[in-house]
């Protein structure tokens, strides 16, 4: 069986590539000319040539030169040289680590390029380390066009970014956090490439499905065995090569193909066991067979955030219209069982149905937050909920996030109040750049606040280098009282939540007011957890037990508190 990507062997390195469209490939080796590759069968070419680490390298198909659609590193962006790449040359200073387990995780969600590159991100681990988080959670890191994107756009998955740093910076970056205790995630796109730099449709039209159609074309044809091994060896190389803990698998329902999605799970567990490797996945569906034991440990839920969102702005259009109506009991539903959506039909998408039962799940399966990179920036103009809501009533919502026994997600700048946009920003030119522009400000066009062509013509360019930059987090005026917050309560939650998690499932929730729930958990030494939160205007009645942890006063509007018995 072939692999992608080059491979050290005896006195030089063997380069393959996948062409099953054309009769001949060469190869090219910066400063030595080119020599044919020999047909393999199956589509794939191979040539070994007496060479190593930095060698700079690709591929020319008639009058085309591509890089490896498998570089492990780049050389003057996605249509440049690709690199030969030493995986053994990273000195690991924290061999001895062997993971968390998955109800430890408290995870920050980050975008390596507003924070400085690989080398940025290291700097404030430690910070992190400190405030209570216990795993970081990296936006995609693969090579993409220009040299600023949200990461969505990659075309190399297997090359970390030029723009953020080399792969021993990357694997500097992981070493350091093992070292403070914490756990590594990284956001993998497995479901489309990006439009610039991306040419295996040029060569292989076999890696895609153009009759299952996506947002970005035609489903990735991983029932074959080409493509398929393209993305699990992928998935593999974060997690054998950069010690990677965990990956958030993109959009998974765009790549329309179940199987697959077990086949990689299953391969990844049995090939990853000398510490515990977490799988989670953004997944449209709500599928809770994804979700069964010895497959994905959780999935983005959504919901949660739909629904407070909802409740902490009053936002009702585009999809919050699903979650408008009887917004209370919707939480209480997620609190008792995970997903909001079992089965019923879209307010947004009349017909369509969304979701499968999930309350026998137990509620370690669900990733909750907030806020994240989609949340804010899909916002025409970036907005946090340090601007959208209500302070008090943010800080009763960060009570729920934090105490709940679903595993907590939060943003970058979360901790600190910040008030800073996250923008969507690219580094695309001429026609592309054009078309996103205007790609992106016809979408808000006719939402609440854009109806006047002003309004919309004052949506950030993405491709604006000042839409990059200020989508920087900055502490907020009031950083020092969100960090303690944040500290505090992520405290309660490793001292009396997480050992009590093992075995935890919930146990009931009801609306007991206008925007006011109190939900319950059994946890597994068979304590029982209690959290009220009242985000309306009036006064509920809650439990007068002494709390864990309590925002504003029990029974009074915009508060929150923690019961354990």
């Amino acid at each position: 069986m072939s692999r992608w990507g080059p491979e050290a062997v005896d006195g030089g390195t063997r380069f393959r590539l996948w062409a099953p469209d054309v009769d001949a490939v060469m190869l090219e080796i910066d400063g030595r000319g080119g020599q044919p590759m020999a047909a393999t069968g199956d589509g794939w070419f191979a040539a070994e040539v007496p060479v190593g680490a930095g060698t700079r390298y690709r591929f020319r198909i008639g009058d085309m030169a591509v890089p490896d659609p498998a570089s492990r590193a780049q050389a003057g962006g996605v249509n440049g040289w690709s690199v030969v790449v030493d995986p053994h040359a990273h000195d690991w200073r924290s061999a001895g680590w062997r993971g968390r387990p998955w109800e430890e995780m408290v995870i920050e969600e980050v975008h390596a390029g507003v924070l400085g590159g690989f080398a940025g991100v290291t700097e404030r681990l430690a910070s992190i380390a400190a405030c209570g988080v216990t795993a970081v959670q990296l936006m995609p890191v693969n090579a993409f066009g220009g040299t600023r994107n949200w990461g969505y756009d990659g075309v190399l998955p297997y090359a970390p970014a030029e723009s953020y740093g080399s792969p021993d910076e990357l694997k500097a970056l992981v070493d350091r956090a093992h070292q403070l205790g914490l756990c590594v995630f990284l956001d993998v796109v497995y479901n489309h490439f990006g439009p610039d730099g991306n040419y295996l449709g040029a060569y292989a039209s076999e890696f895609f499905h153009p009759e299952v159609q996506t947002p970005w074309g035609g489903a990735v044809a991983v029932d074959e065995e080409a493509p398929r091994r393209f993305f699990i060896d992928n998935a593999l190389m974060w997690l054998t090569e950069y010690r990677i803990d965990g990956l958030r698998f993109d959009a998974v329902h765009a790549i329309a193909n179940d199987a697959f999605l077990d086949d990689m799970a299953a391969e990844i567990r049995a090939t990853v066991t000398d510490r515990p490797v977490h799988l989670v996945l953004e997944n449209e569906k709500n599928d809770a067979e994804r979700l069964a034991p010895g497959k994905y440990d959780a999935q983005w839920n959504d919901d949660f955030h739909n629904v407070l969102h909802v409740l902490l702005t009053g936002d009702d259009h585009a999809y919050y219209a699903d979650f408008a109506e009887g917004a209370t009991g919707r939480l209480a539903r997620c609190l008792a069982e995970g997903f909001i959506y079992q089965g019923e039909e879209s307010t947004n998408h009349p017909g369509k149905m969304r979701g499968m039962p999930s309350a026998h799940l137990p509620p370690i399966a669900f990733v909750s937050f907030l806020q994240n990179h989609d949340q804010i920036g899909n916002r025409a103009m970036g907005e946090r909920l340090t601007v959208l809501a209500d302070p008090e009533r943010l800080r009763a919502a960060t009570l729920l996030l934090l105490l709940c026994p679903q595993i907590p997600l939060i943003f970058m700048g979360d901790t600190a109040g910040s008030r800073t946009p996250f923008l969507f920003f690219t580094d695309f030119h001429d026609e592309l750049a054009d078309a996103v522009r205007e790609g992106r400000r016809s979408e808000f066009k006719g939402s609440p606040g854009f109806d006047d062509p002003e309004q919309v013509k004052a949506i950030p360019d993405p491709n604006d280098r000042a839409t990059f930059a200020r989508s920087r987090p900055e502490d907020g005026r009031d950083a020092a009282a969100w960090a303690a917050l944040y500290r505090d309560l992520l405290a309660v939650r490793r001292e009396a939540i997480v050992p009590r998690l093992k075995g935890a499932m919930a146990d009931g929730a009801a609306a007991i007011g206008d925007k006011a729930v109190l939900a319950h958990w059994r946890m597994g030494d068979g304590r029982r957890l209690t959290i009220a939160i009242n985000l309306g205007e009036d006064t509920v009645d809650v439990p007068g037990e002494p709390p864990l942890a309590m925002i504003g006063v029990p029974g009074a509007p915009a508060s929150a508190a923690a019961w354990l018995a």
